[in-house]
């Protein structure tokens, strides 16, 4: 092994699934070169271990109750910049991946990559690259490298927040308030509120317009 990778790199994985992370410890694990510093289940106790533990690395999820992995990218990077973080999801809607780059990750991969993909990404991103799944489209791409450059977006979708959108998706799964607000440990009134900014902004009041638009924006597959 050469001496550029004598040193181990320390990892934090978080994902609300036990079973997942059981799994991701285990393969990351039988690399000599990596190190398994802690786990969390949700995006606020990653900010707290984070803040303590420094990784070099995080593995995040974006879907998880309470706060998001994209609001806990953007506090982690806040904190401490020099952290890199690897998205690793089930969501490949550009949304999603937008949303991910633009709170600061630092790579972003979906969870039926294999085992040799995982371990490519991981290993670009500690060495400073940029990683992204070979199935996230080129338009992507291109959103994100111009943002901010003067190119106006004028669409409604861009006006909703990250938890506006997983709130949609919910809702155009099928799923009740009450449900809901459980998923995200939000109280009911909030889960109201989002529901009637998501009606309002995007023109659309009722679920069942709601849940085509969903599909149309790919959070939710036919």
């Amino acid at each position: 092994m050469d001496s550029g990778m004598s040193k181990k790199h320390h990892v934090f994985i978080v994902d609300d699934h036990a079973l997942l992370r059981a799994g991701l410890v285990a393969l990351l694990s039988r690399d000599p070169s990596l190190e398994i510093v802690g786990e969390a289940e949700d995006g606020q106790e990653a900010v707290r271990q984070v803040a303590a533990l420094l990784p070099d690395l995080v593995l995040m999820d974006v879907s998880m109750p309470g706060m998001s992995g994209i609001e806990a990218v953007v506090d982690i990077k806040r904190r401490n910049p020099q952290i890199r973080v690897l998205v690793l999801t089930i969501h490949k809607a550009d949304e999603y991946v937008l949303a991910a780059l633009r709170a600061g990750a630092d790579g972003y991969i979906l969870k039926d990559a294999t085992q040799d993909e995982l371990r490519v990404a991981i290993r670009s991103i500690l060495h400073g690259k940029m990683y992204l799944s070979p199935d996230i489209s080129g338009k992507v791409v291109h959103g994100y490298l111009n943002a901010g450059k003067g190119e106006t977006v004028g669409s409604s979708w861009d006006t909703l927040t990250h938890r506006e959108r997983e709130v949609l998706k919910l809702i155009a799964e099928g799923h009740p308030n009450k449900y809901i607000s459980n998923y995200f440990c939000l109280s009911i009134k909030t889960v109201e509120k989002h529901r009637s900014n998501l009606m309002r902004k995007l023109n659309l009041h009722n679920a069942s317009v709601l849940t085509s638009y969903a599909i149309e924006k790919g959070l939710v597959s036919v």
